[in-house]
């Protein structure tokens, strides 16, 4: 294990490499409102698309009264809700289309266009957050400077890494950079019946550019490297058996973890995370449990800092837990 700053992340990269990152800005997707027929305090979390064709549809996970300042996991329950209800979110009113398998987990839609939709979460939504940042965020707090469609529910935050001069550095060393679009999903509901389905279904759009980039990486041998979990999930989504990848949208479903076959990426830059998390069991799918309890044990003993404002590590696929399946090519 290697200790470096940031700034010297390039270090680690060789010419050729091509460095992927997800481009999404994050949606103010917390909204406090009332439960019009008891006149109770509600807050919605929007989690999810529930269909690209219709985007004023969304999952969502409900809470009761109280605010981020409260561990996620000792929120009050929403009020009973049932399909049908409707909730005043500020300007924005939302039907209950459905109560899921779970009290906290609804589909919910806006009333009137996608466009007033967004003008109501600009207006009155906030940046979902937790109890580990206890001062209010402001949008641009959780914005990437890349950030580009806003279609995520929070921050693709190993993006936050990244800032122009690095990128320029990096161009100046012939290591390519490429970006995607991946919906990034919430990362706690606060029960761990609903948090082992983590993630959720993610739309995410590959660009045609991305995806003759990575084929000419490939084809010289050098790596493709991941800024975050997000950009593994939609690459791997978006793989052919060979190892190509195909462009254009898709819904990255299931989740990534240890034995999942990685066609594509060849190491992820994502934040520190810890067993049990979501984000933790996608990285067992490039190393084994030996390696990551070893590096859990050093970035504690260094004090690294955690969650999406934390710090970064770099790590690279076992070679074992590699799969690509040969394929016939016409030369």
């Amino acid at each position: 294990m290697r200790d470096l700053p940031r700034a010297h992340l390039g270090a680690l990269f060789d010419p050729g490499d091509l460095v992927v990152a997800n481009d999404a800005a994050t949606l103010p997707a917390s909204l406090y409102g009332t439960h019009l027929q008891c006149g109770k305090t509600i807050e919605i979390r929007l989690a999810g698309w529930l269909s690209a064709s219709a985007p004023v549809r969304f999952v969502a996970i409900a809470f009761g009264s109280g605010d981020h300042r409260t561990r996620t996991e000792d929120r009050l329950p929403p009020p009973a809700l049932s399909s049908g209800d409707r909730l005043q979110l500020g300007p924005l009113e939302a039907r209950v289309e459905h109560v899921l398998d779970h009290p906290r987990l609804l589909e919910l839609s806006f009333e009137g266009t996608r466009a007033a939709a967004f003008a109501g979460l600009a207006q009155h939504g906030r940046p979902i957050q937790y109890a580990h940042v206890p001062e209010p965020l402001a949008l641009w707090d959780v914005w990437t400077r890349i950030a580009a469609r806003p279609v995520a529910f929070e921050a693709p935050s190993a993006s936050f890494a990244l800032d122009w001069r690095t990128l320029q550095a990096w161009r100046r060393r012939e290591i390519g950079f490429a970006t995607l679009t991946h919906a990034a999903g919430i990362s706690s509901t606060g029960d761990p019946a609903l948090d082992s389905r983590l993630p959720f279904d993610e739309p995410y759009r590959v660009p045609e550019c991305t995806v003759a980039q990575v084929a000419r990486a490939q084809l010289r041998g050098s790596r493709i490297i991941a800024i975050g979990t997000s950009v593994v999930r939609a690459l791997e989504a978006a793989a052919n058996p060979d190892g190509s990848v195909r462009a254009g949208d898709g819904i990255a479903t299931g989740s990534i973890a240890r034995g999942t076959p990685l066609r594509v990426v060849d190491a992820v830059l994502t934040g520190v995370h810890q067993p049990g998390e979501s984000h933790f069991e996608l990285l067992r799918a490039f190393a084994d449990d030996g390696l990551l309890a070893s590096a859990s044990a050093a970035l504690t003993a260094c004090r690294y800092r955690a969650h999406e404002f934390g710090d970064s590590m770099l790590l690279n696929r076992q070679p074992l837990l590699y799969r690509r399946e040969p394929s016939l090519r016409a030369t």
